[in-house]
């Protein structure tokens, strides 16, 4: 093969083993939301880079239990947890 052939090759390598890399290595934070929407209680569990999208994440997956319809999600989310807990 040719020189340029293999030095293609070698960039693709390196590029996909720092994409790997630098996705395993983020420090994640994990939280439980417990949150009563309509009467109806849900918790679930959710993983983020911050604090901030730990919660919004675990809320966005209770209210997809909860709720039904952009209106509904909306104010589900807007919603205030019954509780967060922070897990390792």
């Amino acid at each position: 093969m040719k020189r340029t052939v293999w030095l293609a090759i070698a960039f693709a390598i390196v590029v996909v083993a720092f994409v790997v890399v630098s996705t395993f290595q983020q420090d994640l934070v994990r939280c439980q939301v417990c949150i009563t929407f309509n009467g109806r209680p849900d918790c679930r569990i959710a993983s983020a880079t911050s604090r901030e999208g730990a919660v919004r994440a675990a809320t966005t997956n209770a209210c997809a239990q909860l709720a039904s319809g952009v209106t509904e999600t909306t104010q589900c989310e807007a919603t205030r947890p019954d509780s967060v807990k922070w897990l390792r």
